[in-house]
């Protein structure tokens, strides 16, 4: 996955670093995440953070992990419990999920949204990360069955793929193969929860980093620093309008992480956006979430 640092400067950087340092990005971030995972989702703030910050320093690949993403079928022996297992999470992480989904509409198949997401990183990591992201979007927010191939195509047209092109690879012999690599790297490094997060460098003899669940966002930057054994500032950051333009549609709380607000301070920040009409506000079940507006 390879996240772009919007509207960061890396002039103070290129005088500390040299050229080729910056150009190899000397680490390389595995995600292990489940697109149905609330607990991934709520990652969502920290990586956006992360890698406008610091992203100058590595590359991001996504791995589809996790119970749901294997079963071919799969009926939710308590949606209930689903239910409020999600909203539990929504509360705790201002990242909205609406359980409700599991009693309306439930994602029965959740290995086809897996194989989805693998046919649009065949467009680019990009075109990946933009459709992964959409996913979220639809399940989370909008009670989407993401494993249905009409919601799916939907998203793909949200993200800008070429169309045609992932239907085709949907059903592909490729994007089954890049599953099970994912699957196969799981069990390889011995991933049985999710979120985690392993950070390699390019030192063979090292051994990579590991971190399994949420932790605050100081420590994914001391793990990182650890990495690079370097200490270094963080890039500026764009100015709002400029990261909604990128991002497009964002939650209160991504916004509140990566700029250090508090999320009253957000809101108040965005509606001068909204006043501007350079964005829409969007209610949800939990919080609010913002759009860009061309």
């Amino acid at each position: 996955m390879s996240w772009k640092t919007t509207g960061a400067s890396n002039e103070q950087n290129s005088a500390q670093y040299g050229f080729f340092d910056l150009l190899k990005r000397p680490v390389e971030i595995y995600v292990f995440i489940d697109p149905l995972c609330p607990e991934c989702w709520s990652l969502e703030p920290f990586l956006k953070k992360l890698t406008i910050e610091y992203g100058r320093f590595f590359t991001i690949r996504p791995i589809i992990s996790g119970k749901f993403a294997s079963f071919k079928n799969k009926k939710v022996d308590n949606p209930q419990q689903m239910k409020k297992s999600w909203e539990r999470t929504a509360t705790r992480t201002g990242m909205s999920c609406d359980g409700d989904l599991w009693l309306e509409n439930p994602v029965n198949k959740p290995s086809i949204t897996a194989l989805a997401v693998k046919a649009a990183e065949l467009q680019g990591k990009k075109a990946g990360v933009r459709f992964l992201r959409k996913t979220q979007e639809y399940v989370f927010l909008n009670k989407q069955n993401i494993a249905d191939e009409h919601v799916l195509i939907d998203c793909a047209k949200e993200a800008l793929l070429d169309v045609e092109e992932f239907k085709k690879d949907l059903n592909s012999d490729t994007a089954r193969r890049a599953l099970q690599c994912d699957m196969k790297l799981t069990r390889e490094m011995d991933v049985d929860t999710i979120p985690t997060i392993v950070l390699f460098n390019q030192s063979e003899e090292e051994a990579g980093i590991k971190m399994t669940g949420i932790y605050g966002y100081d420590v994914y930057v001391n793990v990182l620093k650890e990495m690079i054994e370097k200490d270094p500032k963080p890039a500026k950051k764009p100015e709002l309008e400029a990261f909604m333009k990128h991002y497009r549609f964002v939650a209160t709380k991504e916004v509140a992480v990566v700029y250090d607000w508090t999320e009253q301070q957000a809101k108040k920040e965005l509606k001068k956006l909204v006043l501007k009409q350079t964005v829409k506000e969007v209610p949800v079940k939990h919080g609010t979430f913002w759009q860009f507006v061309d």
